[in-house]
């Protein structure tokens, strides 16, 4: 580049033969003194050296020669001023470039260099040339570093040494070197160019800044050095870094035109600080509604606060962001250690979601799992108030009421979001959670809706996958991820950890795969979908114990449960977050569909069951509950049925069942194959008039026979004599020890065949 050339700039002050006038003797400026007439200088026309030439007499302590002519200095543009020079007669001097810096209104600029470097004169008639280039960046090579304040200057040379020396100087030229600190891309527009220095101290933003105003299409470029930038700094061109930034932990890099993981880490020099800088750039910035970590891996040492990240946004954020296409590797550090805190509390179950007189308050988390006598499954420390010692859970907990001790376990999380308020709409797509069993993965925040994980992989997190702590988990999105579990080399008996859990409505999990985790998904909430997944929980135990796959929290669960392949587990049907658990009133536990799954268990013990309710209270039914379309199967080993109640805490009130369907199943390796209504053919060899039909167990849960739909005779009916009788009969419902058999009562004794519909509804 030359500006003489490309814009046509005059840089090249007139020769001496033209005239005396325009050389000052001062600083250069209008007003100031001319060598014309002056006495101490005169143009010499025929130098033996230099042709026409001047030649001054130096009579001041610095005698001046400037150029009174404004020679322009533009940003990026660098001049090299040279003058040759040779010694007459008198006492040697030195001799250095000068210049008088100009800038906007003609005001002098303060605190910059204006000299060049000194020439000792080392005899007489022996020519010297005299150079210093002068610019506005501080580059190798520029003797006179200017910034951008400067718009122009007065140059010349100064001559210091005794008085009474001759010097003649031939015509001074200034020519235009900014190609020699021009890279091949001509491009490029370096922030250095614009009064950025690099030394990690000064503040280099304003100079980023008015690089990216100038760049107009090209790209800017930051060399080596570490630039300082203590205000927000946006630059809305695309940007290289060889050189890398440093910035206080509140300020922010908006690089709009290069927004890429990879960019940042080539700004920052540290992946975790990096991904940590694009988060917050993410949330503040406008143009981007996705950080795409271009494939990079990012190694972590200790848990992102990813609010702490982003302090102005910490009350909350509502728009779309996603962040794409990337891994996380945790590294081994103390910093992933689980914390144990123990502490006296009350609990009062009118204040289901409240421990009050919490001693040491302020030592428990917030985001920690609660344990103790009565408390439920994935409950956590939702928030907490330090002055009135209360803590508030994500759920109630079923039986704890008065004071005990409990225990508090704050796991940590690769990516921590529970520093926010709320946080809505967040994304993540493609991305590899490399937890090593160091580290859980996701922790969600206390409220929000709409959160989505799609094409990830949670990789050996080693106490949770995604953790809700509150309600941040409402209407979450969880879409074909794998979750692979630490401990997966584990017996069942032996595991701890969970894929995911959720306190809120609406959570959709589908299509994805987890792999032999204590539980797959804890479900608190209502009218949630459960689609299309396959989760896996076995182990090489003969006859060994499997855990729920699938738990879902709350008597009324409006859920659908449908083309699952459940494998080796269960789903867990239990109502322990009422903190009244006993029946008094409402639907109780009504309204799911578990629907065209397929169920598979091999090497398990006889009394396993795939479907399993857990009353923890009296009085509770089923209502309005469907399961058709499944396929369950056995192998090494048949078992006595798919489904059961679980009596630890209670029994379910059989008189109280309704609507229940449970029909058009297949089932292999299944001893009890449980149906309502139930089908059930029976034979009458000896005339009698009391036939007793019983269900052998197949009404689901236990049911009773409570109703009868239809009594069929399957070819005639005989009486004593062996003759055809056309007799109807009436049932007696609830025979029998288990109240699952039925009586049909003829007018008289008859034998023959017929095909009952028992339900265990009334």
């Amino acid at each position: 580049m030359n500006k003489a050339i490309t814009d046509g700039i005059v840089f090249m002050p007139p020769a001496f033969a033209n005239g005396l006038n325009v050389w000052s003797s001062g600083d250069g400026t209008p007003g100031s003194p001319t060598y014309d007439g002056s006495g101490t200088g005169a143009y010499v026309p025929a130098d033996a050296d230099f042709g026409g030439c001047l030649e001054i007499l130096k009579v001041d302590a610095t005698q001046r020669l400037r150029y009174m002519g404004q020679t322009p200095l533009l940003p990026g543009c660098y001049l090299q001023i040279k003058a040759r020079v040779k010694a007459i007669s008198g006492p040697l001097p030195d001799v250095r470039i000068a210049a008088w810096a100009g800038g906007a209104g003609d005001v002098q600029v303060t605190g910059v260099v204006e000299q060049g470097p000194a020439t000792q004169l080392s005899g007489y008639g022996t020519v010297h040339e005299i150079t210093a280039i002068v610019g506005t960046g501080q580059r190798p090579g520029v003797d006179m570093p200017w910034g951008v304040e400067a718009l122009y200057g007065h140059f010349g040379i100064d001559i210091d040494g005794a008085n009474g020396a001759v010097v003649r100087v031939d015509d001074i030229e200034i020519t235009d070197v900014t190609g020699v600190f021009l890279r091949n891309l001509i491009s490029l527009v370096d922030v250095r160019d614009f009064g950025a220095v690099g030394d990690g101290v000064t503040d280099d933003s304003a100079a980023f800044e008015a690089a990216d105003q100038a760049a107009n299409g090209r790209r800017v470029f930051v060399p080596e050095g570490t630039y300082f930038l203590a205000q927000n700094t946006s630059m809305a061109t695309e940007i290289d870094f060889e050189g890398t930034v440093t910035m206080p932990g509140d300020k922010m890099l908006l690089l709009t035109k290069s927004f890429d993981l990879p960019t940042y880490i080539n700004a920052f020099g540290n992946e975790m600080l990096a991904f940590k800088k694009a988060f917050q750039a993410l949330l503040n910035n406008s143009d981007h509604e996705s950080l795409d970590m271009g494939g990079r891996k990012v190694s972590v040492t200790e848990p992102i606060d990813m609010a702490a990240a982003v302090p102005n946004r910490q009350s909350g954020f509502s728009t779309r962001r996603v962040i794409r296409n990337g891994q996380f590797d945790v590294q081994n550090s103390s910093a992933w250690d689980t914390e144990t805190f123990t502490s006296v509390a009350t609990y009062n179950p009118n204040d289901p979601t409240r421990l009050v007189n919490v001693a040491n308050v302020a030592n428990i988390p917030v985001g920690s799992l609660v344990q103790g006598s009565g408390v439920g499954r994935e409950i956590y420390v939702r928030s907490k108030n330090e002055g009135a010692g209360e803590i508030t859970l994500n759920a109630p907990i079923y039986d704890a009421a008065g004071t005990q001790t409990f225990t508090f376990l704050s796991f940590k999380y690769l990516l921590d979001f529970s520093g926010f308020s709320t946080l809505r709409k967040f994304g993540m797509e493609q991305i590899e959670f490399q937890c090593n069993g160091r580290s859980s993965a996701i922790r969600l925040a206390p409220s929000g809706s709409t959160f989505a994980l799609a094409n990830c992989f949670i990789s050996r997190p080693k106490d949770r996958g995604i953790t809700s702590i509150g309600t941040g988990c409402q209407g979450m999105l969880i879409d074909t991820c794998q979750f692979l579990s630490t401990e997966e080399s584990f017996n069942v008996s032996d595991r701890k950890s969970i894929a995911l859990n959720a306190t809120a409505n609406d959570v959709k999990l589908r299509h994805n795969r987890a792999v032999r985790f204590l539980h797959f998904a804890v479900l608190g909430g209502t009218n949630n979908m459960i689609l299309g997944n396959h989760f896996f929980q076995g182990d090489s135990i003969p006859q060994g114990v499997r855990s729920p796959g699938l738990i879902m929290i709350g008597t009324y669960n409006s859920s659908t449960i449908s083309g699952n392949y459940i494998d080796n587990c269960f789903i867990q049907w239990t109502n322990e977050r009422d903190a009244d658990p006993v029946y008094r009133a409402g639907f109780s536990f009504s309204s799911m569909a578990i629907t065209d799954n397929i169920f598979y268990s091999s090497e398990v013990a006889p009394w396993f069951s795939y479907i399993t309710i857990r009353p923890h209270g009296a009085g509770h039914f089923l209502n309005g509950v469907v399961v058709t379309g499944n396929k369950f199967r056995s192998t090494s080993g048949s078992i006595n049925r798919v489904d059961q109640v679980d009596t630890s805490f209670a029994s379910l009130n059989s008189y109280a069942h309704r609507n229940v369907m449970f029909e058009n199943n297949t089932f292999h390796g299944v001893d009890q194959k449980v149906a309502n209504p139930l089908r059930v053919t029976y034979s009458q060899g000896s005339a009698s008039q009391a036939w007793s039909i019983q269900t052998a167990g197949e009404l689901p849960f236990g049911g009773y026979a409570r109703s009868c739909d239809a009594v069929t005779a399957l070819g005639p009916l005989k009486n004593v004599f062996g003759l055809t009788t056309y007799a109807t009969p009436y049932v007696e419902l609830e025979q029998g020890a288990s109240r699952d058999a039925i009586n049909l009562r003829w007018p008289e004794a008859v034998s023959g065949e017929v095909s009952t519909l028992i339900r265990m509804e009334s």
